[in-house]
């Protein structure tokens, strides 16, 4: 299966990079990770829990960067073993690109290319129902990305400060990172 996307993100260049590079941005981005440990250098090991149709699995995995041209580009190369459920694995080569934002700040233009494969019981309930699936999961992913960040919007905010104290913040890696 084979998906493609760009997404606009209102943060720099290096910020997106920095946050590409984060296990704890990505773990918090990944719908059902339970863990994730590990760098950018060596990789990274996750498991997730997800339910695919009628087949609920934990997957354990390894996900590494190769071809990685510093704050520009890197192809995340990933395997995910499911027990009987099945596998899945693939490649997703993610572009970064500088952009001036409508309201004059500095953006980020995300690109992403992926081709992944499921085999086992996963591949027996169809490519219409993994191809759903699996667009939804790099929508969520993107989604939450996006959301870890820009921090959260305007609007949002003052609901945010409503909200109780021990909510964990969306935005957090931008304010950490002061940019």
């Amino acid at each position: 299966m084979q998906m493609k996307d760009t997404r606009t993100i209102a943060a720099p260049v290096p910020v997106v990079w920095a946050a590409l590079q984060s296990p704890e941005v990505l773990k918090d981005a990944v719908s059902g990770c339970q863990e994730l440990t590990g760098n950018p250098e060596d990789g990274f090991e996750a498991t997730v829990v997800q339910k695919v149709g009628p087949v609920k699995a934990t997957f354990k995995g390894v996900v590494s960067f190769a071809d990685v041209v510093e704050g520009q580009s890197l192809t995340l190369v990933g395997e995910g073993k499911g027990g009987a459920a099945g596998f899945a694995k693939g490649e997703a080569h993610v572009a970064l690109e500088p952009v001036t934002l409508d309201s004059g700040a500095e953006g980020t233009v995300l690109s992403y290319d992926v081709d992944a494969k499921v085999g086992g019981k996963l591949a027996q309930l169809g490519s219409r129902i993994i191809d759903g699936f699996a667009r939804k999961m790099a929508d969520d992913f993107f989604d939450r990305f996006t959301d870890a960040v820009e921090g959260p919007k305007p609007e949002e905010a003052d609901a945010e400060e409503a909200a109780a104290e021990d909510t964990p913040n969306k935005g957090w890696f931008r304010k950490l990172t002061g940019r």
